[in-house]
C-alpha cells in the first residue's frame, strides 16, 4: 500500500501562490472559501475516485496558535480521509509543518480518536518521540513528518498498526517534535517493534539525499501519564533507540 501512496503523490505547489488565509494561517486552496475549521472543502477531496482505500479512515486535525483560547477551542478538524487519493488531495493543499506558526500542531489520528491524552484510546498509552533541533527545523521537519505519516497510514508497521492511535507534529521554539502515539504503554513487544520499524524508515537511504545524516539522534518512548505529571526535561523514557545502534 505504501508504494501506491508514493506512486500517486502529486507535486506540491508553492504555498504562497496556492494557499489562502484562515485564522492567520495559510490552510485553504484559493478556490475554496475559508471556514473556521481551517480545512479544505470535503467536496474538493470527494471529487477524486477512491481507487486505493486505506485500511483505516483517518482524521487530520489542526491546533492553532491562539493561546488566549482554551485548548479544545483551538483544536479543529481539517478533514477525514480513507483513500490514497483523498490523503494527497488534502496534503498538497495545506501548509507543511515548517510553515506553521510556533505553538501550532498537526495531528492525524484514526477516525473517532481525538488527539488528547484523556480519551480512553490514549489514556493508558505513550508515544515514540522524535525531537528536531531548532537549527534543523526547516531541513528536517517536513521530510520526517511525511515519512512518518506515510508509514503509519500505509500499514508499514504491519499488525502493530492496530496499536497506533495517530501521529502528531508540535511546532515549538525550543525544537519541534514528531511523535507516534500508541494505545498501551505497557505493551512492550508492540511498542519496541514500532520503534524498530520507525528507525528503519528514518535511516532509509532513499530519503532525500540532500539532507545531512543522521536525520535523528535518538527515539524515546514515553508514557503519557509520565509526561503529564513531569516537565518534559525530567520524563524518563521507557525505551530508547539511538541512530547509531
Amino acid at each position: 500500500m505504501i508504494m501506491a501512496i508514493d506512486d500517486l503523490a502529486p507535486e506540491r505547489s508553492e504555498p504562497e501562490t496556492t494557499m489562502m488565509k484562515c485564522n492567520g494561517d495559510a490552510i485553504h486552496h484559493p478556490d475554496e472559501e475559508a471556514d473556521p475549521s481551517c480545512g479544505i472543502s470535503e467536496s474538493k477531496i470527494g471529487t477524486l475516485v477512491p481507487n486505493h482505500p486505506l485500511k483505516y479512515i483517518w482524521t487530520y486535525w489542526y491546533l492553532n496558535d491562539q493561546r488566549d483560547k482554551s485548548w479544545e477551542k483551538r483544536l479543529k478538524v481539517v478533514s477525514n480521509f480513507g483513500t490514497v487519493e483523498e490523503f494527497w488531495a488534502l496534503y498538497v493543499n495545506i501548509r507543511p509543518p515548517s510553515l506553521l506558526p510556533t505553538a501550532c500542531d498537526y495531528s492525524v489520528f484514526k477516525k473517532d480518536i481525538q488527539p488528547m491524552w484523556e480519551v480512553p484510546e490514549n489514556s493508558k498509552g505513550g508515544r515514540w518521540l522524535i525531537t528536531i533541533d531548532k537549527s534543523r527545523h526547516h531541513d528536517l521537519l517536513d521530510v520526517i513528518w511525511l515519512e512518518v505519516l506515510l508509514a503509519v497510514i500505509g500499514q508499514q508497521f504491519g499488525k502493530y498498526t492496530a496499536d497506533i492511535c495517530g501521529v502528531v507534529v508540535n511546532i515549538r521554539n525550543k525544537g519541534s517534535k514528531i511523535s507516534i502515539w500508541t494505545t498501551d504503554c505497557n505493551n512492550d513487544e508492540s511498542n519496541c517493534k514500532i520503534g524498530e520499524i520507525l528507525k528503519q524508515k528514518l535511516t532509509n537511504p532513499d530519503i532525500d539525499s540532500k539532507i545531512q545524516r543522521p536525520i535523528f539522534d535518538v527515539l524515546r518512548y514515553e508514557d503519557h501519564q509520565e509526561v503529564q505529571n513531569k516537565s518534559s526535561s525530567s520524563v524518563k523514557a521507557k525505551h530508547i533507540i539511538t541512530a547509531s545502534d
